[in-house]
C-alpha cells in the first residue's frame, strides 16, 4: 500500500506523492512549493484532492493515495492505489482527446469536457495499486 504519511511530497524523480486514503478525518497540506508552483491537497477515505495554483488537478472518490504525479503540457501520470474501486476526475486542457491507458489496458481515447474535466473510474478492490497515463 502506498499511502502518503506526510499528505504530499516531492519525489527524486521530480514527480509528487500526495493523499492517503486511510484517514478517518479530513487533512490537508496547503501552500507546497514544488517546481515553481503551490499545491494543496485535501485527503482522507472518502476523497482525495489536488489543486495546484488555485486550479483543480484530480479528485477521487473515495480517497486514494497517488504517487509518482507527473503533470506534462500533454497529459499525466500516475500511480493510484486505494481499498476501493475509485472515480477519478482529473484536470485537463478543454474539449481536448487523450489516449487513457489504466494499468496495461487501453481504454481508447477520451476527450476531456468544457471545463477541461475528464472523468475515470479505476477498479482497485482486486489490483489495489495501478498506473494511469492520460496522453494527447
Amino acid at each position: 500500500m502506498a499511502v502518503v504519511e506526510e499528505l504530499l511530497r516531492e519525489e527524486a524523480d521530480g514527480t509528487i506523492s500526495f493523499g492517503n486514503h486511510t484517514l478517518a478525518d479530513k487533512a490537508k497540506v496547503e501552500d507546497f512549493p514544488h517546481d515553481g508552483d503551490l499545491y494543496k491537497v485535501k485527503t482522507f477515505q472518502t476523497m482525495t484532492k489536488l489543486e495546484k495554483n488555485g486550479m483543480f488537478l484530480y479528485e477521487s472518490v473515495p480517497g486514494t493515495s497517488v504517487t509518482h504525479f507527473d503533470e506534462k503540457e500533454d497529459g499525466v501520470s500516475f500511480i493510484v492505489d486505494g481499498d476501493n474501486d475509485a472515480q477519478l476526475t482529473i484536470g485537463l486542457a478543454e474539449n481536448t482527446e487523450y489516449e487513457v491507458w489504466i494499468g496495461d489496458e487501453n481504454m481508447g481515447v477520451l476527450k476531456s469536457n468544457i471545463s477541461g474535466k475528464m472523468n475515470i473510474s479505476v477498479e482497485l478492490a482486486d489490483a489495489s495499486e495501478l498506473k494511469v497515463q492520460i496522453k494527447k
